[in-house]
C-alpha cells in the first residue's frame, strides 16, 4: 500500500473516532440541560406560589 493511501485511511479512521466521541459527549450533555431547565421552572413556580398575586386596585 502506498504511503498516501495509508495516511488517508488513518485520517478517515481518526475522523470517525472523533465524530463518535463528539456524538457520545453530546448525548451525555442533554439530560443535564433538561434537568437545568426543569429545575429553574420549578423554582419559578415555587416563587409564584410563595408570593401570592396582589389584588389590583380599581382607579
Amino acid at each position: 500500500m502506498h504511503l498516501e493511501s495509508q495516511l488517508a485511511a488513518h485520517h478517515a479512521t481518526d475522523l470517525r473516532d472523533r465524530a463518535e466521541s463528539h456524538r457520545l459527549a453530546a448525548e451525555a450533555r442533554r439530560p443535564r440541560e433538561l434537568r437545568t431547565r426543569l429545575g429553574w421552572t420549578l423554582v419559578e413556580v415555587g416563587l409564584r406560589l410563595a408570593n401570592p398575586p396582589r389584588p389590583a386596585f380599581a382607579h
